[in-house]
């Protein structure tokens, strides 16, 4: 029996330092440890017990864990998990599959050409983010591996008029727009994470798969899994989305992170032992 452990990184199981959520006393917060250095500064934390789990459950040889995020291949690469190098993941919210660090060619093509049969060209949206946003509020606006558009923002000051306008006018042209934290995404419709996914669990032959995240652009991918786990956090939670085989964790900030790595080993060590 092989299980497939699909999560997402940022807000799921690595953090920021404004993310962190460290809301107890001082003499009881947990021990972090840094998993992500950019631009000789550590960025991306995990609890140390988060980091052991994720050891403990990469060394199973009938786990194939699978970092699945919205980030491109170049940021992927600054992360440095603890635990055995996993040999499949997930970036640019499915456009890119890499296979031991390399992306996977035909991957990309075959995604590529459902892009442009499916939904409105890159072009127009990224044009449309840059007419549209007032130099008030953006402060960068990126295009990632050729297939979405992202804005860094001071949230505080997007109108959500805009916001909701944006969306509205993304859905009609075949595109999701999501809002993490500073970050505003513009999404092909059809780049999900779970195709990515299925991929991976069908060159694997895993037999199940479990899967976290914490955004819009995680819900294809926990309704694909056989069992989801979301945070207290995120668009998810402030939606109060759910899923029968999905759990709703009240558990937010790094903890929460803690407590789905936890959930993970569990439940790859109870498959475990059913298969045995």
């Amino acid at each position: 029996m092989t299980v497939l452990v699909a999560s997402d990184l940022d807000r799921t199981l690595i953090y920021s330092t404004a993310a962190l959520g460290l809301t107890m006393p001082d003499p009881v917060a947990p021990r972090l440890l840094c998993v992500e250095v950019h631009e000789s500064k550590p960025l991306s934390y995990m609890t140390e017990t988060a980091a052991a789990l994720l050891a403990e459950l990469t060394a199973d040889p009938s786990v194939v864990f699978v970092p699945t995020t919205t980030r491109t291949r170049k940021q992927y690469q600054r992360i440095r998990f603890p635990g055995r190098p996993a040999p499949y993941a997930i970036c640019a919210n499915g456009g890119q599959l890499l296979v031991g660090g390399v992306p996977d060619r035909d991957w990309r093509r075959q995604v590529a050409a459902r892009l442009a049969q499916e939904c409105a060209p890159l072009e127009e949206v990224h044009a449309h983010l840059l007419a549209t946003a007032d130099p008030a509020w953006l402060r960068k606006a990126r295009v990632a591996e050729d297939f979405f558009a992202y804005l860094v923002v001071e949230r505080a000051l997007v109108p959500d008029e805009w916001l909701k306008s944006l969306t509205e006018w993304a859905e009609s042209r075949g595109w999701t727009v999501s809002l993490q934290g500073r970050k505003i995404y513009a999404v092909p419709r059809p780049l999900t994470k779970s195709a990515a996914m299925r991929e991976v669990a069908r060159r694997t032959g895993a037999t199940t798969t479990l899967a976290a995240g914490d955004s819009l652009l995680d819900a294809d991918l926990l309704l694909a899994a056989d069992a989801g786990w979301r945070p207290g956090h995120g668009e998810l939670a402030e939606a109060g989305w759910t899923a029968p085989s999905v759990t709703a964790l009240a558990t937010a900030g790094v903890l929460a992170g803690e407590e789905m790595v936890r959930a993970f080993t569990r439940e790859a060590g109870r498959l475990g032992r059913l298969g045995a």
